[in-house]
C-alpha cells in the first residue's frame, strides 16, 4: 500500500536533496565488465545513505525518454523498457518492481499547470533503463514510489531548469528529485581510442562541475549557455544525457551545488552531482 506523509510530518522532516546521477552504459554494472564500471557502481551504491531520510516517493528525469510536452508516469506497477540492444539475455531479465505513484503524478502535473506548464499523465509507460539499471544499486529494495517524468524533444536547457524549478516544492514533502543520464555522451568517441577526444572530455567536465559549484544564478546562466562551453558539442553531439542534469539544478532553487562523484571511464570524464 503506497503511503504518504502527513502535513505534520512533512514541516518536521530536512528537506532532500538534488541528485544527478551518472546511469553507466546500458546494463553496464550486471555484465563481466571487469574494472570499468565499479566505481560509478561503488558510487550508485552509496546514494540512500546519504539522503537526510528514506523518500516517501522518487520523482525521476531521465536521458532516455521524450515528449512533446511534460509527461509523467502514473500507473501503479510500472513495467521495465529494456532500449537497450546488443546486450547479454540475462540483461533482458533484470526486475526492479519498484511501484509507481498516480497520487505523486497528480501532484507533479499539478504543480506544472499551476506554473503554466501543460502536463500530461501516462498510466501505461514504464521504467526504461536510465531508470531502473542505476536504481538497482541506489535503491535496490524497490520499494519507494517512483514516478518518471519525460524530457521535452526541442531539449532546451533553460525549458527544463524552469521545470525542475517548478517541481521544487516536492523536497519539502519528502520527495527526492533526480536527473539521471552521464556528463560524456559521444559513443562515437566513447568506444573508440582517440586521445584528443579524451582530453575534450576533461575540459568540458572540469567547466561543468565549475559551473555547477558556482553561485546559483551564476549556475544557471551557465547551465543555460552550455552549448558555449570548452568541447561542449564534442561531448554532446546531442544534449539528452545532460539536460537531466539541468532539470536537477532548476529544482536545487538556491541551493549550492557539488560535484560528489569524479572518475575516468574508457578514458572520458564523468562526473555526478549533488545540490542541497
Amino acid at each position: 500500500m503506497e503511503q504518504h506523509p502527513s502535513p505534520s510530518n512533512e514541516t518536521a522532516r530536512p528537506r532532500q536533496p538534488v541528485l544527478f546521477l551518472p546511469h553507466g552504459g546500458g546494463p553496464c554494472f550486471f555484465m563481466d565488465w571487469p574494472d570499468t564500471w565499479d566505481r560509478m557502481a561503488a558510487y550508485l551504491r552509496g546514494v540512500a545513505a546519504g539522503l537526510p531520510q528514506r523518500p516517501d516517493g522518487i520523482v525521476v528525469v531521465s536521458s532516455h525518454w521524450e515528449t512533446g510536452m511534460p509527461t509523467v508516469t502514473s500507473g501503479m506497477n510500472p513495467a521495465l523498457i529494456y532500449d537497450y540492444s546488443g546486450f547479454p539475455p540475462h540483461t533482458y531479465q533484470l526486475r526492479y518492481p519498484a511501484p509507481g505513484s498516480p497520487e505523486l503524478a497528480a501532484r507533479t502535473c499539478a504543480l506544472l499547470d499551476r506554473a503554466g506548464i501543460a502536463c500530461a499523465q501516462d498510466p501505461e509507460r514504464g521504467f526504461d533503463h536510465g531508470v531502473f539499471i542505476p536504481f538497482m544499486l541506489a535503491f535496490p529494495q524497490a520499494d519507494i514510489p517512483i514516478v518518471e517524468l519525460s524530457l521535452q524533444r526541442d531539449l532546451n536547457a533553460a525549458l527544463e531548469i524552469r521545470i525542475g524549478a517548478t517541481l521544487r516544492p516536492l523536497r519539502d514533502q519528502n520527495i527526492l528529485i533526480v536527473g539521471t543520464g552521464m556528463t560524456y555522451h559521444n559513443l562515437h568517441h566513447f568506444m573508440g581510442q582517440n586521445p584528443q577526444s579524451n582530453v575534450v572530455s576533461r575540459e568540458f567536465d572540469t567547466w561543468l562541475a565549475h559551473a555547477v559549484e558556482a553561485p546559483p544564478d551564476v549556475r544557471t546562466e551557465a547551465l543555460t549557455q552550455w552549448m558555449h562551453a570548452p568541447g561542449a558539442r564534442i561531448c554532446h553531439p546531442r544534449p539528452e544525457h545532460l539536460l537531466p542534469l539541468m532539470f536537477a539544478a532548476g529544482a536545487a532553487g538556491t541551493d549550492r551545488g557539488v560535484r560528489d562523484y569524479s572518475d575516468t571511464v574508457m578514458g572520458k570524464a564523468l562526473s555526478g552531482f549533488r545540490f542541497g
